[in-house]
């Protein structure tokens, strides 16, 4: 027994001073003295001198700086440099073009929540807050989205013109410029309220503040290049568009088949130097009335008139519409949402070397460019659309649900219908917390670009999710297109945000964890960087310094993960109230084991760990719900710990623990190592799979919040167009939905007496006189019923049109 003791208070130290990550000298010191003072009281002279011997046997070369890195981190050094893949020149620039905020924080097995507290509450200044319930509410109030999808396959002349004279285009631009000059945060509220009237119009106003023209132009253009294009493209003088896609080269952009070869050629009788182009784009929006292209290319000097290199790399360049050879003005049609989209063409297209976004100097910087710029876009354009209409969805379905009866029930009732409204008023609430994160990011003068790639993936596929939840509530109300339909064009749209930016499967199997198991990793990065290290000595010094704290990192995370695994996330100090205290434990615990899984999976698959695209995508997926987790988090704090919104935060936290918990599971499940994914279970599940997906109770709490009005409902739907206008069915529905409710006591009294056989009629109106009449309801009473009756009715109708409506006014035989 006293052997035991011995050893057990050794590993215990130990243990503490790994949990705590103590430094390599606390740890020998404190692991000795422990193993001393134990073994005293224990009696155990011998087990104790043993063991002291094996710890300073262990702790005394690592603590000889000089010994330790000529005898051990040299010859790992050397194996490190030759396992350690190479990265292609694309593959460093993109690492290298973001910026690491809190997701560094979720990587690091501890993460330091009041470095999340402190970041300021994202809000909007009195200038959005004016441009929002001016110019935004006001162009939702034009919106006819069934003339725009149905009639027209265009916004009307009306629209484009409110959009270009009140600067939305110019979101992103400068005040200098002309441009509104507003936050990220503002820029996510406009697009948010625009699709929650109209994917069409949304889509239009994001492109142009997106990565784009301005955008690129912004960071890279010179000052000619700015002050020509940018005061044009604020007031919709100039429309954009950026061509980057192509059959060839899609999510991989830089396999660009499109070439510009540089040349001389006579323009105007004067000898020109410039570049001959070659391209063939597809996908891009506003392409069909653009004035301004932007593309993307390969520029070769094959003369060498620029210099000696011949392959200067991917470049961008500013096309004026007028350019000769331009093929520009078809459109594609994108599942019947018919925003401005279509192809992009030209064949040796000639231009000046003056159409170069930062002129000739900026040649062969065109991917990093792209990829700098590429996470802001991604950032805020989808997410926020994605969360628009998510937003819209909840207040809709919720509603609806309220007003739909069957069987003498409201269809809220119905436990399937309950189920459903439960995944979207949760899946909304993270979703919101979502956008808002990355939003929040951006202001923070961040280039996000794991967040980007984890909001652009979650947001487009939780978006789906409750698209096929809205349709399925809605029923046959939502298949039906029409006027009255606000659903079907918001399932249609889902796929089109899924595909762009970024295909999702390529998204979270190569980008997620891909750039985030390197950028976050607090190691990783710096110990590549460190073989590039000229002088010998230094480099030495470096890789040893950061191989001891990789190795310290990992075993602290193996502790962590085990002790928190074993304790139910019950250990140490953390931030939150008495409410939330447990939720921050859970990430504290879920952060240690997605650290250690990741070290364990790169150390022993090296390399080859890219190409094992499933596992990469789980742990994509754990770093992802860790994220949104954090942002739920975030987003209860800076409302003030709102009590009402508990369902909401719950079924999304709960969920996300669930899910991490799934993914961790097949990534061990799978993993080819088996005896280090035995190990990896034990550490990580050391009691087995605990977690729960939220229960039936928390989804029926949730539900009740969508379909009644209140302050937890209100937050959730902020920057929905709920103004009552005859082009907005939601404003409407939400609008009687108070009256509806009010309704319910009376309709059972008065269903009651129908069920008794009082009333000789059978048409409910008359049936209602004769209620009044019998006195079983009051005149009040009787006209509310017939107020909700005939409200519900016109949202429980769907439209019906002559043959001849449907027919396109162009068919292929008489193109023919």
């Amino acid at each position: 027994m006293s052997v035991l003791l011995t050893l057990l208070a050794a590993l215990i130290a130990s243990g503490a001073c790994a949990y705590h990550r103590s430094s390599l000298r606390s740890w020998a010191i404190a692991t000795a003295v422990a193993t001393l003072v134990v073994g005293l009281i224990a009696h155990a002279p011998w087990t104790t001198t043993i063991l002291l011997i094996v710890e300073l046997a262990i702790a005394l070369p690592l603590l000889l700086v000089d010994f330790r890195r000529k005898q051990i981190t040299l010859p790992i050094l050397k194996i490190f440099a030759k396992v350690t893949p190479k990265l292609s020149e694309t593959e460093q620039t993109a690492l290298e073009a973001g910026t690491v905020g809190f997701e560094g924080e979720l990587f690091s097995g501890k993460p330091d929540w009041h470095e999340l507290l402190k970041q300021p509450k994202p809000e909007l200044s009195v200038e959005e807050q004016a441009f929002m319930a001016g110019p935004v509410e006001e162009l939702c109030a034009m919106i006819d989205d069934w003339q725009i999808t149905h009639e027209l396959a265009d916004l009307p002349p009306k629209v484009w013109e409110f959009i270009k004279k009140n600067r939305f285009f110019g979101m992103i631009i400068p005040k200098q410029y002309g441009g509104l000059q507003f936050s990220a945060l503002a820029h996510s509220a406009v697009l948010q309220k625009l699709s929650t009237a109209s994917a069409t119009v949304s889509s239009t106003v994001a492109v142009p503040n997106s990565l784009g023209p301005a955008e690129l132009l912004l960071h890279y253009g010179s000052e000619e290049q700015k002050n020509h294009y940018l005061p044009r493209l604020a007031v919709g003088e100039e429309i954009p568009c950026f061509a980057l896609t192509g059959p060839y080269a899609g999510s991989d952009a830089t396999s660009i088949p499109d070439v510009g070869i540089v040349c001389k050629q006579v323009v105007d009788g004067v000898e020109t130097l410039g570049i001959k182009l070659t391209f063939d784009k597809r996908y891009i929006t506003l392409a069909p009335i653009a004035t301004v292209v932007g593309l993307a290319f390969r520029m070769y000097d094959p003369e060498h008139l620029l210099g000696d290199k011949e392959d200067l790399g991917i470049t961008l360049a500013l096309l004026p519409r007028s350019t000769p050879g331009l093929e520009i003005g078809r459109r594609h049609f994108p599942l019947n949402i018919p925003f401005q989209n279509g192809p992009v063409r030209g064949k040796e297209v000639f231009a000046p070397l003056s159409v170069l976004i930062g002129g000739p100097q900026m040649a062969g910087h065109g991917w990093r460019m792209l990829v700098e710029c590429l996470s802001v876009g991604r950032a805020i354009s989808l997410p926020s659309n994605a969360t628009g209409g998510m937003r819209a969805s909840a207040l809709a379905t919720g509603a609806y649900a309220r007003m739909r009866k069957q069987f003498g029930l409201a269809v809220a009732r119905f436990e399937g219908v309950e189920e459903a409204l439960a995944r979207i008023g949760g899946l909304t609430y993270a979703t919101a917390a979502l956008s808002r994160a990355t939003a929040a990011a951006v202001d923070r003068g961040e280039k996000p670009a794991v967040p980007s790639a984890i909001a652009k993936y979650h947001a487009t596929e939780w978006a789906r999710q409750i698209a096929a939840d809205t349709m399925d509530v809605h029923g046959g109300k939502a298949v039906q297109l029409g006027p009255k339909n606000y659903a079907g064009r918001g399932w249609s749209a889902v796929p089109i945000a899924i595909t762009v930016e970024g295909a999702n499967i390529m998204t979270r199997s190569l980008m997620i964890f891909g750039q985030g198991a390197i950028r976050c990793h607090p190691y990783v990065l710096k110990e590549m960087q460190a073989l590039s290290i000229a002088d010998r000595g230094e480099q030495l010094k470096t890789f040893d310094r950061l191989l001891f704290g990789h190795i310290g990192f990992g075993i602290s995370n193996a502790v962590r993960s085990f002790a928190m695994g074993v304790s139910g996330a019950r250990l140490g100090e953390t931030a939150g109230d008495a409410y939330t205290r447990r939720y921050y434990r859970k990430l504290d615990r879920y952060s240690a084991a997605l650290a250690l899984t990741a070290d364990v999976f790169m150390g022993v698959l090296g390399g080859k760990l890219k190409f094992k695209e499933k596992l990469s995508a789980r742990l994509g997926d754990v770093l992802s719900y860790l994220y949104i987790a954090s942002s739920m988090l975030k987003q209860y704090e800076d409302n003030g710990r709102p009590e009402a919104d508990r369902p909401f935060l719950a079924w999304g936290f709960h969920q996300c623990m669930w899910l991490i918990q799934n993914a961790l599971d097949g990534a061990i499940r799978n993993f080819p190592v088996r005896p280090v994914a035995w190990l990896l279970r034990a550490l990580v599940f050391p009691l087995g799979r605990r977690e729960v997906p939220p229960s039936d109770r928390l989804g029926r709490r949730v539900a009740a919040l969508l379909t009644a009005p209140n302050e937890a409902l209100d937050r959730l739907t902020d920057w929905v167009y709920t103004t009552p206008t005859p082009n907005n069915t939601i404003g409407r529905m939400k609008a009687l939905l108070p009256d509806v409710i009010a309704a319910e006591p009376v309709e059972r009294k008065f269903g009651k007496a129908q069920k008794s056989g009082q009333f000789t009629a059978h048409d409910y109106l008359d049936q209602l006189v004769e209620a009044q009449q019998a006195g079983v309801i009051s005149e009040a009473e009787a006209n509310l019923l017939r107020h909700v009756r005939e409200g519900v009715f016109e949202f429980i109708s769907v439209d019906d049109f002559d043959s001849d409506e449907l027919r396109a006014f162009k068919t292929r035989a008489d193109a023919s």
